[in-house]
């Protein structure tokens, strides 16, 4: 149905008959009065009873008349919502990361995002690997992914963002036995606190580091529960420098040799993206930029000193 139709008739019953409500649309009263006649054909039924000088609704008419109003009310607020998603006065947006990239860096970015528009809803899934995320994406249950690793699937798009180092976290008393930084053979004789067997992110640690990682000392199934055997010493592990400089107290946090560097990539399938998502992409571009060029430290310049004043009565210091 033609909305343009059903406004046409509203304006006849509003304004009492065709030649008000054509002045209103500014149309011609002929043009509307076959409007009429053509809304009327496809509904099957007339609208207007033309017998006498004005018309007059029939009770078709009158039972269409507030289901009229309503196809016009629901027309405006999908309307409005289209353009609240277009200007991301409102929308969602699904994100499936991988567990330590909703510590770092996935705040930051949804935080900029909300503070530039706060309407959009976020939701963060954590399908527990990188190929879990990569699934969750394909399978359109998220729009965006955020991994650490190749992507070895040419069907989804791919954004290189910037590199993370992954460094040794230690209790003090394990790493006063370590040189600086530590020899990657090193890690054999470290006991180590990682993810369950069997789990997404132990395969790929011992996919990269293979038979290094050879003293386990604890598996642990929860990610928040390792970093506190960390601060207990109870072991050590590998984790993002940021997260294990912002999130770990009363540790020692140290490079290895040769560097373990991982590459912290978007992906998202083929075609258009959402507002919502193209502001996300905007702003991790802006992130990335940030942290290549981090601002520079300025010494501030010496202060003038003014002489103590001696005049009597007064005293300094």
């Amino acid at each position: 149905m033609d909305l343009r139709l059903v406004e046409y008739f509203l304006a006849v019953v509003d304004h009492g008959g065709t030649t008000r409500a054509a002045q209103e649309l500014y149309i011609a009263q002929p043009s509307l009065s076959q409007a009429i006649r053509t809304l009327e054909r496809q509904l099957g039924v007339t609208l207007f009873d033309r017998s006498g000088r004005h018309l007059v609704l029939t009770p078709d008419g009158e039972a269409f008349t507030a289901p009229a109003r309503r196809i016009l009310a629901d027309a405006d607020r999908a309307r409005s919502r289209v353009r609240s998603v277009r200007d991301l006065a409102s929308g969602r947006l699904e994100i499936a990361a991988v567990s330590t990239l909703t510590v770092d860096p996935l705040p930051e970015l949804t935080s900029a995002l909300h503070g530039t528009y706060p309407g959009v809803r976020v939701t963060v899934l954590d399908p527990g690997s990188a190929a879990g995320v990569l699934g969750a994406v394909r399978r359109g249950h998220a729009e965006l992914g955020l991994v650490d690793r190749p992507v070895p699937d040419d069907t989804l798009q791919v954004r290189d963002l910037w590199t993370q180092e992954i460094a040794l976290v230690l209790p003090p008393a394990l790493a006063a036995e370590l040189p600086d930084p530590v020899p990657l053979h090193s890690l054999a004789e470290v006991p180590l606190i990682v993810e369950l067997s069997g789990s997404g992110s132990r395969a790929a640690l011992e996919a990269e580091l293979g038979e290094v990682v050879s003293q386990v000392g604890v598996e642990c199934a929860h990610r928040q529960a390792i970093w506190e055997l960390v601060v207990h010493g109870a072991g050590a592990t590998l984790l993002p420098r940021r997260i294990a400089e912002s999130e770990l107290r009363d540790v020692v946090v140290r490079s290895v040799a040769p560097a373990i560097e991982h590459t912290l990539r978007v992906v998202h399938r083929t075609g258009p993206l959402s507002p919502a998502a193209t502001a996300f992409l905007h702003q991790a571009e802006l992130t990335r930029v940030g942290r290549s060029n981090p601002p520079t430290r300025r010494t501030p310049a010496p202060q003038a000193t003014t002489p103590p004043d001696r005049r009597p009565g007064r005293t300094t210091g």
